[in-house]
Order: C-alpha cells, then structure tokens, then sequence
C-alpha cells in the first residue's frame, strides 16, 4: 500500500481555489458590464479579446462565459460563439404570462401562508426599497433585490417546484429590466408600486376591483409593455 504523500504540493494537488476564484472574478466583471450597460445585447464576447484586456487565460473566459450563459445573460451559438443575450418580444410576454400564473397564485396564498414566509415579502420589499432610495446601488444590485421580492410572492404558496419556476423566469427576464431602469431610471416608482402591493396584501385586500390580484395583473401587463417599448423589441 502506497503511504500517502507528505509533501506539500502532494496533499494539496487537487485543490483549485485560485483558479475557481479568478473564473468567478471574471465572470462577475463581464456581468457588471453588462448590467450597466457596457456590453449591450448582442455584443459578441470574444474570449481572445477578453482575455488580453482582462489579462487571463483564454479557459478562464471560456468557463467565465460559461456562467454567463447558465444565467442567461449571454447565449452561445454553433458557429458564432457567445454574445450578450437579446431579449426578444414573445419570450417577454411568454414570461409575463407565466409570472402573472406564479405570481398571482403567491398572492391568493397570502392568507393562509404562515408568518415566516409573508416576513419574507415584507424583507425582499425592504431590501428592494432601501436599495432604490440609497441612491448607491448598482443596476445588478438593484435588480437582485427587485426580482427577489417577486419570488418571494411565488414562495407564499409554499411550493418549492413553483418557486424554482419562478426564479427561472426571473433569470430570463433580468437583463431586460435591467436594461429599462437603466433607460427608464424609474426604480423609485418601481419601489411605490411594490409598497402599495403589499399594503393591499396586509390589508386583507386581494379579490375584487382594486385588490391585490388586480394590482399584480397590472403591474406584471405593464412591465410587459414597458420592456418592449423601451427596448424596441418587435
């Protein structure tokens, strides 16, 4: 039997935090970029010219992009590589239709969720709102803290599986909210309209006109029609 080997080099062979660390690094660089704006969609990512601008390796910004496109913020193509994702219009209202099912079932849950998931509503909110009216987050931040209050509208109904449909959803749609608020710059009315929601739903108000249902229906159809028209999306 082989005794295992004392040297240093030998005991630590299989770690790799350096590198793990400098994939990660770039990969939150490359989405920095993107959220504000500095890589638009469609621009291709070029791994030689990342690479040399970034100074590493050309496996590093390929496993880099790779994160990116699980996230869907980059898409890749035979032939043609990887490059910032365009949002397209029916995959816009495919979404939005999907959220209002996911969404709207969160809110008639809400009487009978128990106290630990409607605190959740209540933080994501705080967390969204604070972020807004601090006026120093960034457009990734910002947008973290805005579909993470929606989710936890999903994870009032207390099912694990519609929860991670609904943060699917939401990785499809990030970029192009990002983009409209950066457009836009309406975050603090984004931030008044998620307040009312949640005064409708501690109110008990959820059917009816002026219900937090109908509340919901409206903002997700009015996010719809934002996104399009702001991007130009046909």
């Amino acid at each position: 039997m082989t005794a295992p080997s004392s040297s240093p080099r030998g005991r630590f062979a299989t770690l790799s935090v350096e590198h793990a660390s400098t994939v990660s690094r770039v990969a939150a660089e490359l989405r920095r970029a993107v959220f504000e704006g500095e890589l638009e969609s469609g621009t291709p990512l070029r791994e030689i010219a990342l690479a040399e601008s970034l100074g590493v390796s050309r496996p590093t910004v390929r496993e880099a992009l790779s994160v990116l496109v699980a996230e869907g913020l980059a898409t890749r193509e035979p032939h043609r590589g990887v490059a910032v994702a365009t949002p397209r219009a029916e995959s816009v209202r495919d979404v939005c239709r999907a959220r209002w099912v996911l969404e709207g079932a969160g809110v008639q849950a809400w009487a009978g969720a128990d106290d630990v998931r409607r605190q959740r509503v209540r933080d994501t909110l705080e967390a969204y709102t604070s972020a807004v009216r601090g006026g120093r987050a960034s457009y990734e931040e910002l947008n973290e803290r805005h579909l993470s209050f929606h989710v936890s509208l999903v994870e009032l109904t207390g099912s694990p599986r519609l929860v991670q449909m609904a943060e699917a959803l939401m990785d499809e749609l990030k970029l192009a909210l990002a983009q409209v608020d950066r457009i836009r710059r309406n975050a603090h009315d984004e931030a008044e309209s998620h307040e009312g929601l949640v005064t409708l739903l501690e109110a008990g108000r959820i059917d009816g006109p002026g219900g937090a249902s109908e509340f919901l229906r409206q903002h997700i159809a009015d996010a719809e029609v934002e996104v399009i028209d702001a991007l130009g999306l046909e």
